[in-house]
């Protein structure tokens, strides 16, 4: 809701911590609270969401008990509520008596309840428009079956006009998965509308016009009425034409992303285009019977962005045997410009037709064929600047769209795809034209959500090529594992590009898009090709997690009605292991796991997985978060190892060992630490009694360590100073093998000095929420020249952290960001750079030489985050600020070892013991005697 930026910031953080509030503070907030709505106008406040007008009336009227419930309920449940009442729609929460707040604080208006409403499914059949999707009012449960009495409507805009259409509801799950909350079931808000288009004549004629549709839901107090928004791909996120007479359309478009049918009862429209090596000839037709003012006498082709426009004179024709008058168009290709046509850069140019009486509307296609590509005059250059010489290739596409618009377009040769296939095995074959230069480029798919990159492999010929994916079976490092969930596009890129500025979209031909979607059903998930953009194809990978287990909803009744059946149920005598959220099988956890395979200890070993991109060793089982085997083996596992958190709301039961190895020694401040600090989020602080309860054991690397974590996460558990497990790979017996076939998997050429960069993430760059940028500062082309003959550069980027890395694949950088287990880069690196990450903790074991590239130094540690020591002073390596200056000291590092000896040696005194290799033995002995503590 707009106007909670009236509330002042600090009297905002107040409330959002008001649990965490000393008792003794609490009345000066509530008089405060009292004070800003006494001076607010009536009118802002009334604006303020109903959960806000609530929370700020208990505040103000000093009913601080209430409140706190009310922002603990909020916290597991943030915008959920119940909605009551007959005659007027009120708010019921939770630990509140509605009827003890005024009517203008419970009470809904119209704009509170709006209708959330999704297009699903957009398609032709049987000669109606089929139109699927979901509509619900957030918070107000969808009535199931036929005790629904949703209607839907369609309104001619600028008229009364009104059709009632027949809405059959339909279950739709994914209108609960996607929904945010978790208080509210929302299947049953599916629907089905079939529009018989002979509906929207007028008095039997065809009349030009727009009808909006509508779907109105009931609810407490009445009826809120809304309407369908687009989706953001395939049918339901297109426009869809429809060809209902000679010369009529019927447009089903969207207007700000909402549905609407146009009748376009069109003048003149293009039939048919040609070209002959230098010109574009565009045909078009007109009713004879038009009046005189909408006679054609111009095609105008513009491009707003570069001021571009010219308007090409209409030469009439005959009649042809349909009745409607024939005109021809002449474009010179060379008349259009083509500054700043490169790859990855296109330019789009509107048409539109002229009509006697000056005005225009944009030219749509008819019936004919009218798309294709033709060359542009090889005579004409493209200026391009960069690294890489581009392509001479160009070519004038000719476009259309789902509203069926004429739509030309200058660019580089680009891929075309004609065929789309589905094997009986599960690998997907896509075919096509390209013309282009084909020896040197490489095909990628590059997700759209983490902006990372995977190799397609694709094979050209005779103009045309074939790229081939099994996305059930991508090559990792150590096997195969399903394509990342979410949406990938393919792309072209030449084979000496460094980034993905310069790549070529790859699109379907435009008559083939009613083909999609093209679904696979995979091992454990669906995989379905798409377009968005129209005609621009993408591979989705769907999610693993089936309906009935997704969003927030369901996962609540695992947790709630799920689990606490499953802890009924007696311990069985297995470790679960969780390493990052599921996103490895590596770290610490993974150490223990190998020492109790060593010892042969008789447990049943479960790792918790992460949309299954984890390679498990022979005999651990994986189970996905958030699957009903996770909650399964969460409740019943004799032992948890874990490196971070699991979930706020998992309680240890009876019997059960739960051990939190954490993954690093702080160098930046954490926990109740940030206490005081803009970064201090006091609710997760307050919890953090509860969290170290979870635990069995709590495991620090050293003495420096102990006493910050017992501080910062309030450790109610006992701590365990057994140095890191992960960190015994410094005393393998193995290492020097293991280190050898690591250069091997990774293709490192014998003789090359192996530089490990490992920064961290920074706070204040991310694309929101946990979806951090990689802030890349070193001068990779640089670095190779200068390195690269000797060098190669394993470039590890946080697991939080999105993007793809520059000059990847090119020979000098190596994006090891998703091998599997960094302990084992360790073991191969030469030469370590980072910054503020706690690797530099670990590979201060190896004694190797460590190189910080602080170029942010004063702002991370000042402003974002602060540190526990004077890490200028400590630091084992040199601090520096500008990548000439790293690339320098690799090429001195002995020079920079030999300076830096000293306090490298003192840093392992202080950071590093205990370091003996037996870390995981001393955790692994003292978790099984807890164990055995607890059953004497």
């Amino acid at each position: 809701m707009a106007s909670l930026e009236a509330i002042p910031d600090e009297l905002g953080r107040l409330m959002k911590y008001f649990p965490e509030t000393p008792a003794e503070e609490r009345p000066e907030f509530h008089r405060q609270a009292k004070d800003f709505l006494a001076r607010a106008a009536p009118k802002v406040v009334r604006q303020f969401s109903p959960m806000a007008r609530v929370k700020w009336h208990l505040a103000a009227s000093g009913r601080g008990d209430e409140l706190i419930d009310l922002l603990h309920y909020e916290r597991e449940n943030p915008g959920a509520f119940s909605v009551r009442g007959l005659r007027r729609a009120r708010i019921e929460l939770p630990g509140v008596e509605s009827s003890s707040l005024p009517s203008s604080v419970r009470n809904f208006n119209r704009s509170e309840l709006p209708v959330r409403g999704k297009l699903l499914g957009l398609a032709w059949e049987d000669g109606k428009l089929q139109i699927k999707g979901y509509a619900y009012i957030p918070n107000v449960p969808s009535a199931t079956g036929k005790r629904s009495l949703r209607v839907a409507v369609l309104r001619r805009q600028g008229s009364r006009s009104t059709l009632p259409l027949r809405l059959r509801t339909v279950v739709e799950p994914r209108a609960t998965a996607e929904a945010k909350g978790a208080l509210h079931n929302y299947d049953w808000s599916g629907f089905e509308i079939a529009v018989d288009p002979a509906r929207l004549r007028v008095r039997g004629q065809w009349q030009p016009g727009t009808w909006r549709l509508g779907v109105g839901i009931p609810r407490p107090g009445g009826m809120s009425v809304g309407s369908i928004t687009k989706n953001n791909a395939g049918a339901a996120g297109h426009s869809l034409t429809r060809i209902l007479d000679d010369g009529v359309r019927l447009v089903a478009g969207f207007d700000r992303n909402r549905l609407r049918l146009s009748v376009d009862v069109v003048p003149a429209e293009i039939i048919a285009q040609e070209a002959d090596g230098d010109t574009l000839t565009v045909t078009l037709r007109s009713r004879v019977t038009t009046p005189a003012g909408k006679y054609p006498t111009a095609l105008r082709i513009d491009h707003e962005p570069s001021g571009f426009a010219t308007d090409l004179p209409l030469q009439q024709d005959e009649t042809g045997a349909d009745g409607w008058l024939r005109h021809t168009a002449r474009l010179p290709l060379a008349d259009l410009p083509v500054d700043g046509v490169r790859p990855g850069k296109s330019v789009k140019y509107r048409t539109l037709i002229v009509f006697a009486d000056g005005t225009t509307r944009r030219a749509t296609n008819g019936t004919g064929p009218v798309t294709g590509v033709h060359p542009l005059p090889e005579g004409r250059e493209c200026p391009v600047t960069g690294v890489h010489p581009l392509p001479d290739g160009r070519e004038l596409a000719i476009l259309t769209d789902g509203a069926g618009n004429f739509t030309p377009q200058v660019r580089t040769v680009q891929p075309v795809v004609d065929g789309v296939e589905w094997t009986a095995d599960g690998e997907l074959v896509l075919t096509g034209v390209y013309t282009g230069p084909a020896e040197q480029m490489k095909m990628v798919l590059r997700h759209t959500g983490r902006n990372e990159d995977r190799p397609l492999p694709v094979e050209f010929a005779d103009g045309r090529f074939t790229a081939r994916l099994r996305p059930d079976t991508m090559p990792t490092y150590e096997g195969t594992v399903p394509l990342r969930a979410g949406r990938w596009m393919p792309r072209l890129r030449r084979t000496t590009e460094w980034d993905h500025t310069r790549d070529l979209p790859v699109t379907v031909r435009p008559d083939l898009v009613g083909t999609l979607p093209l679904a696979h059903r995979g091992e454990h998930r669906t995989y379905t090709v798409e377009r968005v953009d129209f005609d621009r194809i993408f591979v989705e990978s769907g999610p693993v997690l089936g309906p009935e287990l997704r969003g927030a909803y369901r996962q609540r009744l695992m947790r709630d009605v799920y689990t606490p059946e499953q802890r009924k149920l007696p311990l069985r005598e297995a470790v679960l292991y969780n390493s990052f959220g599921g996103k490895q099988f590596s770290d610490s956890p993974r150490a223990v796991y190998e020492e109790l395979k060593r010892r042969g200890t008789e447990v049943e070993h479960i790792a918790m997985v992460h949309d299954q991109q984890v390679v498990l060793p022979p005999g651990v089982r994986g189970v996905e978060w958030g699957s009903e085997e996770w909650y399964e083996a969460l409740a019943r596992s004799r032992y948890v190892v874990t490196n971070g958190g699991i979930r706020e709301w998992f309680v240890r039961r009876e019997g059960q060992v739960v051990v939190q190895t954490w993954h690093g020694t702080p160098l930046k401040r954490i926990g109740a630490d940030l206490l005081g600090t803009p970064k201090a989020n006091l609710a997760y602080i307050a919890s953090l009694p509860q969290r170290s309860r979870q635990y069995s054991l709590f495991i620090t690397p050293n003495a420096f360590t102990t006493p910050i974590m017992t501080n910062s996460f309030r450790l109610q558990c006992e701590v365990l100073e057994a140095g890191y497990p992960r960190n015994d790979v410094f005393h393998a017996p193995d290492r020097v093998k293991r280190a050898a076939a690591v250069r091997e998997k990774l293709g490192i050429p014998a003789g090359k000095k192996v530089v490990l960069y490992a920064p961290t993430w920074r706070d204040d760059q991310r694309y929101g929420g946990r979806r951090f940028k990689l802030d890349n500062k070193i001068d990779v082309e640089a670095a190779q020249r200068e390195l690269g003959e000797d060098h190669v550069l394993l470039y590890r980027k946080h697991h939080k952290v999105l993007d793809s890395i520059p000059g990847a694949g090119q020979g000098f950088v190596y994006d090891v960001t998703y091998y599997p287990d960094i302990a084992d880069l360790y073991l191969i690196a030469d030469v370590m750079i980072t910054d503020y990450s706690s690797v530099l903790f670990d590979f201060a074991h190896s004694g190797r030489p460590m190189l910080f590239f602080t170029y942010d130094l004063e702002h991370y540690r000042d402003t974002l985050r602060g540190f526990y020591f004077d890490f200028t002073s400590r630091a084992p390596g040199p601090l520096i600020k500008t990548s000439e200056d790293l690339v320098s000291a690799i090429r001195n590092i002995d020079a920079v070892s030999e300076e830096y000896k000293e306090k490298y040696a003192q840093f392992r005194v202080d950071f590093c013991e205990p370091s003996d290799g037996r870390a995981s033995a001393r955790v692994v002995d003292r978790m099984l005697a807890v164990k055995d503590e607890q059953q004497s």
